[in-house]
């Protein structure tokens, strides 16, 4: 093996880049599904903001929590499900085994998910923040520099579970490959997204501070509410993001060399 193909090379991330933006360009439904599930959420829960408004004194003292969740929530599902859905089409196409037949390696595939999970969360969560602004007259950019806060931490936490359920399917096969969709989820009630963590039982508490989303949520909601910046939530936040990033990470390497062990790579998807 040529010694240039043992370092890390950008060309081969940008090669694996523009095979993931031939596959949007190239299907209407894929280009579709980039914005369309973040579109509706923000409709739908618009809608139910608005109702809100006019029955809780507590959210008219708050006027765009709710939009706010919402959209930042949907900045970890869509980072999450950009990582695990962009490994999968390698699967479904039974194209695994081609790819590591040439001098791409395991952590320049995981550069490309990554950065093809960041171009297709900012144009979903994108297009839903600005019809906020003439549908409900909210603009998510009224939380000013957190949002950049908010939004890489909740994408880099996505990022971490995309990698582990990515982890999984690679060793496991297709048969899990519904935790992408489960695990999101299973965080969600622990996450504090439309209440405060306090609102949890004791004993559920410290699960909840354990995740970078319910310092992040709590962030939100002093800067809305308080016009505050908690910066001890952002900085934890950032701490718990790099320790998750870190195993996830590492989970999947390590399943993509079980699974080159044991010969798969040429199999996993059939």
């Amino acid at each position: 093996m040529a010694a240039a193909e043992r370092h890390f090379s950008l060309r081969r991330v940008g090669a694996m880049v523009l095979r993931y933006l031939y596959l949007l360009r190239h299907s209407g439904p894929r280009v579709l599904e980039v914005f369309y599930w973040p579109a509706v959420q923000m409709v739908l829960w618009g809608f139910i903001t608005q109702f809100f408004l006019t029955h809780s004194s507590w959210l008219a003292q708050a006027s765009g929590v709710l939009l706010a969740a919402v959209l930042l929530w949907d900045v970890l599902f869509r980072g999450q499900l950009g990582v695990s859905l962009g490994f999968f089409e390698e699967m479904y196409s039974r194209n695994l085994g081609q790819l590591f037949v040439s001098p791409l390696r395991p952590y320049e595939l995981i550069c490309a998910l990554l950065a093809i999970s960041f171009l297709r969360t900012l144009v979903g969560v994108g297009v839903a923040a600005l019809l906020a602004i003439p549908l409900y007259d909210f603009s998510i950019f009224t939380l000013g520099p957190s949002l950049l806060g908010f939004f890489a931490n909740l994408l880099v936490m996505g990022w971490a579970i995309g990698l582990m359920v990515a982890a999984l399917v690679l060793r496991y096969g297709l048969g899990a490959e519904s935790l992408a969709w489960v695990a999101i989820f299973a965080l969600a009630p622990v996450s504090g997204i439309y209440y405060p963590i306090a609102v949890l039982p004791a004993w559920l508490q410290p699960v909840a501070w354990a995740l970078p989303s319910s310092h992040v949520f709590e962030g939100m909601r002093a800067v809305l509410i308080e016009q505050r910046v908690l910066t001890d939530h952002l900085l934890a936040a950032i701490g718990l993001n790099l320790f998750y990033i870190a195993v996830g990470s590492a989970l999947f390497l390590y399943a993509f060399q079980v699974a080159r062990r044991h010969g798969t790579l040429l199999h996993i998807g059939e």
